[in-house]
């Protein structure tokens, strides 16, 4: 099994429609262990990866959104950011390229998962 230090270590392929493919559901339960706190979301027939956070500010907020976009843009790799009210935010990934999840995603939210981003959150992630 892929540990959630391999996954962080490796980089996000090129996302090739052409060859590349949504894994099997059965495949993303055996990695979402390797990426805590995060959830595995069936929204549509789609699967994604999803994960919360409640920040100390607005402003905070913003800056935890620069952190993941840098890593994002690093790895050529975009989640879909949400901030909802002042506080509340929220990363949803998923390989729009092939409309399901990849290891790509595994490998984003294991690279989030190892930013250090305490200044900015106001306590642990929440569901």
């Amino acid at each position: 099994m892929i540990s959630l230090s391999d996954l962080s270590a490796k980089k996000c392929v090129p996302c090739n429609s052409n060859e590349m493919r949504p894994m099997t559901e059965q495949a993303a339960h055996e990695l979402i262990s390797q990426v805590p706190e995060w959830d595995l979301v069936n929204e549509g027939g789609r699967l994604r990866l999803s994960r919360s956070w409640k920040v100390k500010t607005f402003l905070k907020g913003l800056e935890f959104f620069e952190a993941v976009g840098n890593v994002a843009e690093a790895e050529g790799h975009h989640p879909d950011l949400h901030l909802v009210g002042w506080n509340n935010v929220k990363i949803e990934i998923w390989t729009h390229a092939v409309g399901g999840l990849t290891e790509n995603d595994f490998i984003l939210a294991a690279k989030i998962n190892g930013l250090n981003l305490h200044d900015l959150v106001r306590r642990k992630a929440s569901k």
